[in-house]
């Protein structure tokens, strides 16, 4: 068996399309361009380059997008201040606050204060709580994405057991909330996990979010799971591996994403996307 690419970047392309066909008919109505907010704190260039992508994909589809960067010394009151200003400017339709946040700063104290409608990254209190409520508004970006990839497999989610493997606040957690909201059967194995690789091998569908490139091997998916590896890690060489073992897992499984190429194009249009229903939902 040799695993079907699940292709972020070609599925991303064709929802780009339909948000710039979108913002076209918003122009001829003479309606105003949507507009993002992007708060940067720091210099880590792992978080610079994601906000240099979500930048250009606002660029390609026609989306005003502002960056607010602020140094890694910034207090937390300056911040969440900010943010605060932000939300009283009734010509931006979504804000997103880069994490991870310097370590002096409560990453909950300032997500706090974006409006959830103005959550486009679906990170807020309120907006976690309506997904585990089964009325999700702002649906979290990269699980979000991961559902709308489970979608173009054709593969039945409906009473599938799905494996989540992490457990963080802004992925696992919430992966694990969407995957129950269409009737899979969830498992998530975390760091305190004993037999997590045992666990693994059980998945129909295996959803891969440490962090730790190459951590899952062929022995541990089932022949014929779907793989979604939403890790990546850049190497001493400069490549990006993901946490699963592609070259092993691709003869195992039934569909598999890339890394890079996968996940991470699927998590910047689904901004796009609550960014649009944002624009949708404003007071007219």
């Amino acid at each position: 068996m040799t695993a079907q690419i699940l292709n972020g970047e070609r599925i991303a392309l064709g929802i780009r399309k339909t948000v710039k066909q979108q913002l076209k008919q918003r122009a001829r109505r003479d309606m105003r361009v949507p507009s993002l907010a992007v708060v940067l704190v720091g210099e880590d260039p792992a978080s610079a380059l994601y906000v240099r992508l979500k930048q250009r994909d606002c660029r390609l589809v026609g989306i005003d997008c502002h960056v607010y960067h602020l140094p890694a010394s910034a207090r937390e009151v300056e911040v969440r201040k900010l943010v605060e200003r932000i939300n009283a400017d009734p010509k931006v339709d979504g804000i997103l606050v880069q994490l991870p946040l310097p370590p002096h700063i409560n990453d909950l104290n300032v997500l706090n204060e974006i409006e959830p409608r103005k959550d486009v990254d679906g990170v807020t209190p309120q907006n976690m709580g309506m997904l585990s409520l089964r009325h999700p508004a702002h649906r979290s970006c990269t699980p979000k994405g991961v559902m709308t990839l489970l979608e173009h497999t054709g593969v039945q989610l409906l009473g599938a057991h799905a494996v989540v493997i992490g457990a963080s606040n802004h992925v696992g957690r919430p992966m694990g909330l969407e995957l129950l909201l269409v009737g899979s059967t969830v498992t998530t194995a975390h760091k305190f996990t004993t037999n997590t690789q045992e666990i693994s091998r059980e998945a129909d569908v295996l959803v891969a979010a440490t962090g730790k490139a190459g951590l899952i091997q062929a022995d541990w998916v089932k022949p014929g799971a779907v793989v979604i590896d939403v890790g990546i890690e850049q190497q001493p060489d400069g490549s990006l591996k993901g946490d699963v073992d592609f070259d092993a897992v691709v003869n195992i499984a039934s569909w598999i994403t890339p890394v890079p190429g996968g996940v991470g194009p699927m998590t910047r249009v689904s901004l796009l996307q609550n960014l649009m229903d944002s624009v949708n939902r404003a007071p007219a």
